[in-house]
């Protein structure tokens, strides 16, 4: 089986984390924060794929990575306030970052390969 793009898995994550947010009620300026920093991820990331050069490469995987520090905030926050469940929290926590680890990996990667260049 292939292995999952940063994309394809960001776009799971913003999936699930849609369905649990339309399920979680009077935390809407908590939600609707991490709707958005989840969405970015996977956008960023596809912005990156359709860059102009490799600093803008680099870049856009930059800023996916920031908005993915940002949605682990926000999950944080709901854990803390009792609007997920420890089970909901810790899966969804783990696979933004198996999202981060590839991303970190990847702007790695970017920048020995530019200063190689």
């Amino acid at each position: 089986m292939e292995e999952k793009n940063i994309k394809e898995l960001a776009v799971e994550l913003t999936v699930e984390i849609t369905d649990l947010c339309d399920k979680i009620k009077g935390k809407t300026v908590f939600t609707n924060q991490l709707l958005r920093s989840c969405s970015s991820i996977g956008a960023n990331a596809h912005e990156a794929k359709y860059a102009h050069s490799r600093a803008d490469f680099i870049s856009k995987l930059e800023i996916s990575l920031k908005e993915c520090y940002e949605t682990e905030y926000w999950l944080e926050i709901l854990y803390k306030v009792h609007s997920l469940t420890e089970e909901q929290y810790k899966t969804v926590l783990g696979k933004c970052g198996t999202i981060r680890r590839k991303l970190i990996a990847s702007i790695t990667t970017a920048k020995k390969n530019a200063g190689s260049e």
